[in-house]
This record gives structure tokens, sequence and C-alpha cells, in this order.
């Protein structure tokens, strides 16, 4: 099905929008934020306001439902559904719910509507099994900027080919072309296929627009560099010079960096392994495994635990963590037996999205969204937000994707992920007592929504509705604490790194936004703006204890999928202790990862530098006022995107 139908909010409505300010977070931070990353150019040339980005999604999913219900014969009204599309631009504009980045960027595009709704997905994952395929679907949705896992099931077989008489590939200039060019390289090892060399000459040269997705291209040198990764992997792994487990990660992780040199928003991997594989627990040592360096960062790296007997490593995972804070954990007999810890959901998942708040099954993806508690100024306001946030997730898979195996199991399960982001600020306002109690009673209003929608439009009800997911980038947006985390300091130097010769780097530096070289890359400007954190507490002030106990309990009360966390550790004061932490919450969680705190340790150029107080005014009071009208207006020009501090999305 591809999106056929249109839906219109009307006109009066949308010009009365476009006269009111958004009340962006962090001292204007997130504005900046916006326009970075969500602002896409018009078909005048000109940019997105907020108000028009607003419109440009809540029109998007209702044209995706509109469409939907047409198709399949199902009484639909526009009108009958004005007011409340317009009561949800509204919350949306005031952020009192968010859709997902991804949501942001692109829903509401041509692009969607002709290609499908992979690009609207935040999570997906794949089994190895067969290497080749795996290959294709990963890279394929990395390119549609959803966030891949993969475990490392491959069975291995594999053979040299013959390199005498390539084959030629001339690659077409599509993300369609970059994908089947790694299949057939990969076929040649793993199928006994033809061997091929590639052609490039028809792939764009690196700055040229990408008019359907948006950005800029990156030409052909990262493709280049990732064919010639590959046959390197490939031929190391067929002469025994690494093993099964090195060569999936690493052909994974050489995929991944390729997509993010290529200029898409991110590119976000989590590799599965056994807590039995040396190889696996090991990876990110690079005094073992060197050559590792310029891809291991590519993923974060978690361990599955299929059964209890496997809590018996944990001492083992215990200590490595303790060191560099991986691998993570994945409670497989939890994700497959429960919803909400006690609540039993069956479940087929055996894999995670990178950041560890959905479990999925093979070829599978799932959309968030998320609510913003501390944005809503009344209970009403917080129950629109929660249906609103849920009509999106829940609208979302009634669009197909491009991917028969992905659209097969999207259809089955309709998983959705409904967040709550700025819990820790919520926290300290109304007392996590309180808290608890309403997220408890919201769960089983979401799910009595879903139901609603589900049969209103003839789909199965969603296996799962609810997660607790990072939200690194559109917690900014709104200036709240990201997801479950506790903010860094009460005041803080942000930093945003920005390619040099895109336009809104020129335009922050015409503004007088203080900035710098980054010394690690001569091509990115680092620019600097001062925030306050709506929290009496600080990460530092919050134990590892304290925020297992709050990860147990939004599993429990709230997240029927999981919750992306990252335990904070002291390694000198709670070091030692991990292990006892994981053996008394690992039980009756689905997924945690940990951090040790010397991570946080100030250095150059850091994204987020806590300060004082004097120092956070004193910057503040120095910074300039950014008119954005003239970026609006064509002078700030071209697209593009930074990497947001970690997962973005």
């Amino acid at each position: 099905m591809r999106v056929t139908e249109r839906f219109r909010l009307d006109d009066a409505f949308v010009a009365g929008l476009h006269t009111r300010r958004p009340d962006f977070g962090f001292d204007g931070f997130g504005e900046v934020i916006y326009y970075r990353s969500y602002s896409r150019r018009k078909a005048d040339g000109s940019r997105e306001s907020w108000a028009d980005t607003v419109v440009r999604v809540v029109e998007g999913v209702f044209s995706i439902r509109k469409s939907h219900f047409l198709a399949e014969g199902l009484p639909w009204c526009d009108e009958a559904w004005q007011g409340f599309a317009q009561r949800m631009a509204e919350s949306c504009f005031r952020m009192r719910w968010l859709p997902p980045g991804r949501g942001l960027w692109i829903m509401g595009t041509d692009y969607v509507y002709e290609r499908g709704s992979a690009a609207l997905y935040n999570c997906g994952a794949v089994d190895t099994s067969d290497l080749v395929d795996a290959a294709d679907w990963g890279m394929d949705m990395l390119m549609c900027g959803v966030g891949v896992g993969f475990n490392t099931a491959w069975r291995g077989d594999s053979l040299l080919p013959d390199k005498r008489n390539p084959r030629l590939y001339v690659i077409d200039d599509s993300k369609e072309g970059w994908v089947k060019s790694v299949r057939l390289l990969l076929e040649s090892y793993c199928r006994g296929a033809p061997f091929y060399r590639f052609d490039y000459s028809k792939i764009r040269p690196a700055g040229s627009p990408i008019r359907g997705f948006g950005g800029t291209a990156s030409g052909p040198a990262p493709l280049g560099k990732l064919h010639t990764t590959l046959e390197r992997i490939m031929d190391r792994y067929c002469r025994g010079e690494i093993d099964r487990t090195r060569c999936v990660v690493d052909v994974f992780n050489a995929i991944g960096v390729c997509v993010v040199a290529g200029n898409v928003r991110r590119s976000a991997e989590i590799a599965l392994g056994s807590p039995y594989d040396e190889t696996f627990l090991h990876l990110k040592d690079y005094g073992r495994f060197p050559e590792r360096r310029e891809i291991g960062w590519m993923s974060n790296n978690s361990v599955v635990l299929h059964e209890h007997e496997d809590f018996e490593k944990l001492p083992e995972i215990s200590e490595l963590i303790r060191r560099n804070g991986e691998p993570g954990i994945l409670n497989l007999v939890n994700v497959r037996k429960y919803g909400r810890f006690g609540d039993e959901i069956p479940d087929k998942a055996w894999l995670t999205n990178p950041c560890g708040e959905i479990a999925l099954e093979s070829h599978e993806l799932c959309n968030l969204a998320e609510i913003l508690p501390t944005r809503c100024r009344n209970e009403r306001e917080f129950e629109e937000a929660v249906e609103f946030a849920t009509f999106y997730a829940a609208t979302v898979s009634l669009l197909p994707t491009h991917r028969e195996e992905t659209n097969a199991v999207v259809a089955r399960n309709r998983r959705t992920g409904v967040s709550v982001s700025g819990i820790a600020d919520w926290i300290e306002k109304i007392g996590l007592t309180k808290v608890t109690e309403i997220l408890h009673d919201t769960y089983r209003r979401i799910r009595k929504i879903d139901e609603r929608l589900a049969k209103e439009a003839g789909i199965p009800v969603s296996l799962k509705v609810t997660a607790i997911k990072p939200s690194g980038t559109t917690s900014l947006l709104a200036g709240v604490s990201p997801g479950m985390h506790y903010p860094p300091g009460r005041y803080a130097i942000r930093r945003l790194r920005v390619g040099s010769g895109l336009d809104i780097a020129r335009f922050l530096v015409d503004a007088g936004v203080p900035h710098s070289p980054d010394i690690h890359d001569e091509n990115t400007t680092v620019f600097e703006f001062p925030v306050r954190y709506d929290n009496p507490r600080t990460i530092a002030e919050v134990s590892a204890w304290e925020q297992f106990a709050l990860l147990a309990t939004l599993q429990r009360e709230w997240a029927d999928n999981m919750v992306s966390c990252t335990i904070v550790f002291d390694e000198e004061e709670e070091g030692k202790e991990i292990v006892r932490m994981l053996e008394i919450f690992a039980p009756v969680l689905k997924s945690v990862s940990m951090l040790p705190a010397k991570a946080r340790k100030i250095y150059p150029q850091m994204p987020i530098e806590p300060v004082t107080r004097e120092v956070y005014e004193r910057r503040l009071n120095e910074m300039p006022r950014i008119d954005w009208r003239k970026f609006e207006g064509g002078e700030g020009g071209g697209e593009g995107y930074c990497s947001l501090f970690g997962c973005a999305f």
C-alpha cells in the first residue's frame, strides 16, 4: 500500500499555529537542535519552522491512517477527525508529546508516501544465520536511519573466491545500488558466486543534495573503503586468521561506519553474543584486537542470557563491566515470558535494538513515540498527550515497508513503544510514589486505546506497547532529562559538532555562537551552548543502587517492552559491588548496560561538560541572539546532519 490519500489540517488552524512562538528547552539550545536536525527544505527553497514540522508530521500520520482505511473499505471522514488532529498538533507544538526523531524528520514526506514506512522506524534487528541476507537487510535499514541489532549466529560457511577474472558491477547512485554491491561481494565468499570489482562512476560527488531522503551525498569514497574492508575481513576469515564471531561483528561494524560516513543521520548498532564466547567478551579490548579500533566503536556489545544457568557467568561479566562498561546484558528469560515484570506476555523475540528498549524478532521493526509529563500543566493535557503518542505509534505500522520479510513480522506483532521522557525531573517534582501510580494506571489506558485503534483499523492489537527510550535528541528540544536518566550536572556546556562546510555551520559562526575547530576532525566545527537542567539532583548524587531500583520499577510498572538504561557507577566506591547489583537486579530486568564514572571525566571538547552556576550565567549572558527567521528564509540553507551525543532516537 502506498499513501494515496492526503489529510489536511484546517487552513485557519495552521495559520494560527504559525503565529505562535514555540517554547524550546535549555535556553534555546533545543531550538538549535531543531534547526540542525529536523527543519527540512521546503519546495520554495526556504526552511521549515517548528509549526511547519508539526503540521507535516500530523498531516502525515493522518494520511497514513486515511489511506489504510480507504484501501480496506473502512469508513473515513476528514471532518470527523479534524478536531482530534488539531488537538494532536497543538499538543505536539507544545512538546507535551513528540514523535521520535525519525518521525520529526521524515513523516509526511513524499519519500515515505512513495517508498514505504521503513525510514519512520527507530528500531530493527536481524539474525545472522545467513550472513549475506542479514548484511543486505542490515545495511538497507541503517541507510534508512534505523538502528540495527544483530547476533553472531552465522554458521561460518565461506570459501575464498577466484579473483583472477572478476566481473564488473556498475553501482547505481541509490541506496539500493550500495546495498546490492555489498551483497554481491559477500555472495562471492559465502555462496560461491562470481567475484566482482566495482565501478563507482555513477555515484554523485560529495556534497550533492539527496532530494528524497534529505541530506547531502558523501560521494563514493566511504563505499569504496567499505568494499576494501569487507574483502580484507572475509579473506582473513577464510585463511583462519579471525574466528566466526570476529567476522560477523567486523562485517556489521564496517557497514555501520560506512553508513555514518555516508551522511545518514546516525548509524546505531548493537552486537549480541554468548557469555561463553571469549572472543565476543573481549571485542572492545583493543590491546588484544588493535585492528578493531577503527570500527569497533560502531556497536554496543551485549551478552544474551538464554537460561537461568547463564547467570552463573555474572561474576566474570561484572569484572569486564567494571573495567570498561561492557558488555551489556539482555535477559532473554524475561523477554520471552513477560510484558511488564509479572505480566505474562509470550514473545518470540530473541534480539534487541541498539539502545535496548525493544526486544525484536529477526527482520522486525518497532516505532516509538514519547510523552513528556513535565511539559503538561494538568491531568487533561497529560491524558491527551498519552492518547496522541499512542495514536502516532499505532498508525505507523499501517503503512508497509519495502521489505516483505519485515512486513510479515510487523503485521503479526504490531509492536510499538510509547515512552516517557523527563522521568528524573518528574520524580523530583512529585515524588516516585506518585509517578509509579500514574505510570501503572496509564499503561492500562494505553492498552485500551491501542485495542480501540486496532479494532477500528481491522488489525491485531499490538503485542507490546510501552518502553523507555533514551531520548537523546528529542528531549533536548523540550528541555527535559533524557528517558529515565538524571542530568550530568545542574549547569553544563553542551557542545554540538557540525560539518564545517554545511551552511548551518556558517550561519552559527556568523551569528557569533562560540566555536572552535574540532581537535579530531579538521572538517568539523564545535559550537558551545550553556544549558541549565531543571532538576536539583545530578547523576553524581544518584547511586548505582538507586538507578537500578528505578530501572526495576519502570520495568515492573510501565515497560512491557524494555527500559533503555545506562547505569553510571563510581568505579572506586561501587565497582566491587557490580556483581551483587547484577545478581539482585538482573533476574527481574530485561536489559541493562553500565558505564564507569571515569568515562565522564573532563576532556577537551566533551559533548556535555558540567560547570558552575557562575560560569553558566556568564556564558549565557555572552550568547548572541540568533534570528532563525534568516535561516528559515534560505540564507542558511543546505541539508545536513550531525551525530548528537550517542544513541539519538
